[in-house]
């Protein structure tokens, strides 16, 4: 079984666990050979079999990372499909290196807000945005791209690179507003993974390597539908803030074995594998803020997918702890959190731990109203976070040297 599609044939992701489980057993028999020698081709929204296409589920952990290396490892040896193990652990890779950076999104939002500042001022540049992201440039695979990632809320991993060269380097646009774009439509929209991909197409992740999309390139691996001329020969670095010293992470808080509650959001609605430590689940809630991703808000699709993928797991959650449920809404998040959590006469919310991104301002606000009615608020880690993150202050090649002694402590191997 592949992801649904609407009436035109385009991929529709459903917002269920059981849909994204659908797929990863679709998917598993070729997470290996095919999977390495296919995975760069992008074949068009209407033929996805290539790639695993699980990206919005795992992003909202509806599926997680540890179910996705278990699926690789039951069908492969690990060494049978180490490049699919690789590009699972570039999502963590990303998450942990913001993590140890945090202050990268910070300068992001801020810069954000300065460019598109600059684009109600500027009538060139307000009319060179918008034909970028209405797909109106001209440029054959790009605006194609552009209407995609519009109307199904995904792109192949590649087109993502070439889009973003092609927007950095031919059409001079900021990157912030890239960034900015694929965020507010992606389904798999991720604070460190699309902030610092951008940043590495533009030469600011790796200082001084660009990314640059080449017409023989695009031609060869969407399989001949593109050959974009006229495409920049040379990238030099955009400019850009530089990357800050690493420093230390927060960590997740200690369960006490006592009666809770537990909060969802769309940094983690895996309620079937989110550890409790023993506590007593009295009563669940949920809330997605979607809209926080930009100051222009969230697309339909996005938002529609976390909303459905939370109305999922609430149901789940219910079920599993045979307590009731509540969802709660974005707007005055902090109290209707507080009142919930006071009438479950409990001294702990449990919630998964939130990412740098725009979730954990929900949240840390929240921790401190609800510190001042004497109920914790913990962070929740998983074991997944915990071990991958302390490899990813420098480059991948450090995290992705310990995978398999990872997969040992996780007792995967």
């Amino acid at each position: 079984m592949t992801p649904s599609t609407d009436d035109r044939g385009a991929l529709f992701f459903e917002p269920s666990r059981a849909c994204g489980l659908d797929r990863l057993a679709a998917f598993q028999p070729a997470m290996g050979v095919k999977y390495a020698a296919e995975r760069n081709s992008d074949y068009g929204p209407h033929e996805r079999d290539n790639v695993s296409c699980l990206s919005p589920w795992v992003r909202t952990r509806l599926l997680t990372e540890k179910e996705l290396a278990e699926a690789a490892l039951c069908q492969f040896r690990y060494d049978h499909a180490e490049k699919f193990h690789q590009e699972v652990c570039w999502r963590t890779y990303f998450k942990g290196w913001l993590e140890h950076h945090p202050s990268v999104w910070t300068r992001y939002q801020e810069t954000l807000l300065e460019d598109l500042s600059a684009l109600e001022q500027n009538s060139g540049l307000q009319t060179a945005y918008d034909h970028a992201v209405s797909g109106n440039t001209g440029i054959e695979g790009f605006d194609d791209w552009a209407v995609e990632l519009r109307e199904t809320g995904y792109l192949h991993n590649h087109a993502r690179m070439w889009f973003a060269s092609i927007w950095l380097f031919i059409l001079k646009l900021p990157w912030t507003l890239g960034a900015d774009f694929f965020l507010r439509h992606l389904l798999d929209g991720d604070a460190a993974s699309n902030t610092l991909s951008w940043r590495w197409v533009g030469g600011l992740h790796t200082p001084g390597k660009t990314y640059l999309a080449r017409t023989s390139n695009i031609e060869k691996y969407t399989n001949g539908r593109f050959a974009p001329t006229h495409l920049a020969d040379q990238a030099e670095p955009i400019v850009g803030f530089s990357n800050p010293s690493a420093q230390a992470f927060r960590k997740g808080d200690d369960i006490a074995a006592e009666d809770a509650g537990l909060l969802l959001t769309e940094d983690d609605l895996g309620v079937h594998s989110l550890p409790y430590g023993g506590a007593g689940i009295k009563g669940v809630a949920g809330a997605v803020f979607p809209d926080a991703r930009s100051p222009l808000g969230c697309a339909a699709n996005p938002k529609s997918f976390a909303e459905g993928a939370l109305s999922d797991a609430l149901d789940r959650a219910s079920e599993i702890y045979q307590c009731p449920h509540q969802k709660l809404s974005s707007d005055g998040f902090t109290t209707q959190a507080i009142d919930w959590a006071r009438g479950l006469n409990v001294s702990q919310i449990l919630t998964g731990m939130p990412p740098i991104g725009w979730v954990r301002p929900q949240l840390d606000r929240l921790q401190t109203g609800l510190a001042e009615h004497d109920i914790r608020l913990v962070y929740v880690q998983r074991d997944w976070d915990r071990l991958f993150w302390p490899h990813a202050s420098k480059g991948f090649f450090k995290l992705k040297k310990v995978i398999p002694d990872v997969y040992e402590e996780l007792g995967l191997l």
